[in-house]
């Protein structure tokens, strides 16, 4: 018996920022800062558990934190100290990183942290025994990409301390590398608690400009300024940075707000519904052959050939994704994160068993609610033709039989409508259709380290769960434990672009000719039959007028007149059930929304495919993220936009 893969445990993650030991605010305040860090994180650890009543299981809360000296280490001894899971998206190789934030003030200290030896000064050897600590308390996200080009710019700057350019051209890349791991850490977090002085948000990578960008992305901060720890401010936009709100008075019920947003949609128990009705589904190995109208008529009017073709699926389950459709997927991710084995086996136990369980359901619920709707269109015309057919074939003594069959036919219509409504067809392919196009494209995403910011995510027109039950999902694994090189970064940019970006493009392309085929078609099948009925008129009436005029016997039109009658009442109600099949599938805006996606994704494909001509010295981790965000960004659109198209058309009687 095929089961489900258990529904992933909801999660709170929070991002923190703050200034460094240097900063005079923070220096002069830092025990009132670290009470109001702890009583802060208490209280959100406390408001995460009430959550517990509506979602069952909680996983712990998460921390993801760069890790340098200060706010941020502070921050990762109270969470471990809580039991939190504490993450570190670091801007260097960790030895590189830890020599930096030492802030060693000669070149000798500096090589000697890099070699991982003692430097001669105390506070610089203090400092970086801190920072190896709370590396050791924490799993590391390493962007050692650039260490060999930083390295050098490091001790370059060491050694020529006095000279200016080389000083503001190092703090340049260096704020840089912190800017790309603020955003990894804020793509991460559904929460920003960010220790700040209010000074510029402008510097990239400093405080001010982690909450900027933080706010860009629709992920709210806590703010806390050192100057009055215990007075924290809840930012929601980037506005807010210019007037900050007065939230005193609520701001608790604001943060026990986020932190409910956070972990469930705000349709009350509607993640926990959701997520055991999709466990609870009856798996089938096959599709239903009752069911399959709506892709029958994509075969016949597609024009690709074979349109009596059998249209059987056969559903790969979760336990056999691994090794059939995703094995080259868990190949990728088994060499590209060697260093951490148990993350690449947690993309085949939380994403891909998941992706195949949701596809399952999804596209046997899709054959039942669109095959159902297009069966109704069929039946409504045949319920006209069996009410009808008495006439040209004067059986009007059978006529109780006749309308005894457009009786069965009709409640058919209303036993498809009452069934679609009573097990939700629409609603559950909708759900478990979105489920499965979030995870289908994840696994390299989450081997690049590249998520969706949590207030980016899109919101279902009745509920939410599915993106909820997505995102806790994809963050079940957090971050690979390992040093992104060039190396890797190459693995993962040519597996998004021959594995996923290429496939989608293709199957994109192919959907868009077949849909817009299928769309002209139908229309000029249903025009015809219109065109069919004027005629069939047209003919009797002149057939009528050649009577009375005596060139033809008055009798051939009396005679065929119930015969005329059927046809001309026919073909304009077979047109009729076509043209509504064309409406409801929605056939041309469906192959213009594919051709959108692929015309995206080509482009896409080309960039890719220049960056990695160029060489691996062209590499580097802000590239390749970015275009992983590309191709994400296109997939959400083209769900969206699917969504926009099918939200509102639920199975009706088809009129």
């Amino acid at each position: 018996m095929t089961e489900a893969p258990l529904p992933p445990l909801p999660r709170l993650c929070l991002g923190v920022t703050g200034h460094r030991t240097g900063n005079a605010a923070f220096s002069a305040n830092r025990p009132a800062v670290e009470a109001a860090l702890a009583a802060l994180f208490a209280r959100i650890g406390d408001l995460a558990e009430q959550e517990r009543a509506a979602l069952g299981k909680l996983a712990p809360v998460r921390l993801h934190s760069l890790l340098a000296t200060g706010v941020d280490q502070l921050a990762a001894r109270i969470a471990v100290e809580r039991g939190w899971e504490v993450i570190a998206p670091l801007p260097f190789g960790r030895a590189l990183n830890l020599a930096i934030n030492a802030i060693p003030a000669s070149e000798a200290d500096a090589r000697a942290l890099l070699a991982g030896e003692q430097p001669g000064d105390a506070e610089v050897a203090q400092a970086g025994s801190a920072i190896a600590q709370a590396c050791a308390a924490a799993r590391l996200f390493e962007l050692a990409d650039a260490d060999e080009a930083m390295t050098a710019l490091f001790l370059d700057h060491l050694t020529h301390p006095a000279d200016q350019a080389k000083a503001a051209l190092w703090n340049a890349e260096c704020s840089a590398r912190a800017a790309l791991a603020g955003r990894v850490l804020i793509e991460q977090s559904d929460l920003l608690v960010a220790v700040w002085d209010g000074g510029s948000y402008s510097l990239g990578g400093g405080t001010g400009h982690t909450i900027a960008a933080s706010l860009e992305a629709a992920t709210p901060v806590v703010w806390i300024d050192p100057a009055r720890p215990g007075d924290w401010t809840i930012l929601r936009t980037p506005e807010d940075l210019v007037a900050p709100p007065c939230t005193a008075e609520r701001r608790d019920a604001e943060l026990a707000a986020l932190v409910q947003h956070a972990l469930r949609p705000g349709e009350g128990g509607a993640y926990k519904r959701g997520a055991e009705a999709l466990a609870s589904e009856a798996w089938h190995p096959r599709s239903h052959r009752f069911w399959t109208l709506y892709r029958r008529i994509e075969a016949l009017f597609g024009g690709e050939g074979r349109p009596l073709r059998s249209l059987a699926r056969h559903y790969e389950t979760p336990d056999a994704i691994a090794s059939g459709s995703g094995a080259d997927t868990m190949a990728t991710a088994r060499s590209m994160a060697a260093a951490d084995p148990a993350f690449a086996e947690s993309i085949e136990r939380g994403t891909l068993r998941r992706f195949a369980w949701a596809e399952g359901i999804s596209a046997r619920v899709s054959d039942f609610y669109r095959g159902g709707m297009m069966a109704n269109f069929v039946l409504s015309a045949l319920a006209v033709a069996a009410g009808l057919a008495y006439q040209p074939l004067h059986l009007e003594r059978a006529k109780v039989y006749f309308a005894l069959t457009e009786f069965i036919l009709l409640s058919l219509i209303l036993l498809i409508i009452w069934r679609g409504r009573r097990n939700r067809w629409h609603q559950r392919w909708f759900e478990t259709r979105r489920v499965a196009e979030y995870f289908r494209h994840a696994p390299l995403l989450q081997l690049l380290g590249v998520a969706r910011p949590a207030g980016r995510w899109p919101k279902g027109s009745e509920t939410s769960w599915p993106e909820y039950y997505a995102r806790h999902g994809l963050r079940e694994s957090g971050l690979p434990q390992l040093a992104v090189d060039r190396a890797y970064l190459r693995a993962g940019l040519t597996a998004l672009r021959d594995k996923h970006l290429r496939p989608q493009r293709d199957y994109h392309l192919a959907k868009a000719r077949r849909l817009n085929t299928v769309h002209h078609r139908l229309d000029k099948l249903s025009a015809w039959l219109f065109i069919a009925a004027v005629c069939l008129v047209a003919l009797w009436l002149a057939m009528k007028g050649l009577g009375l005029a005596g060139i033809v016997p008055l009798e051939w039109s009396a005679h065929s007149a119930s015969l005329f009658t059927f046809f001309g009442v026919m073909c304009p109600t077979f047109g009729a059930a076509i043209a509504g099949m064309r409406y409801f599938g929605d056939f041309e805006r469906f192959a213009a929304i594919s051709q959108v996606a692929a015309t995206k994704l080509t482009a896409i494909d080309q960039r890719i495919s220049q960056l990695l001509a160029a060489g691996e010295a062209g590499l580097s981790y802000a590239k390749v993220a970015e275009l992983a965000r590309a191709v994400e960004s296109t997939v959400v659109d083209e769900i969206e936009g699917w969504q926009a198209v099918f939200g509102g058309k639920h199975i009706a009687v088809p009129v």
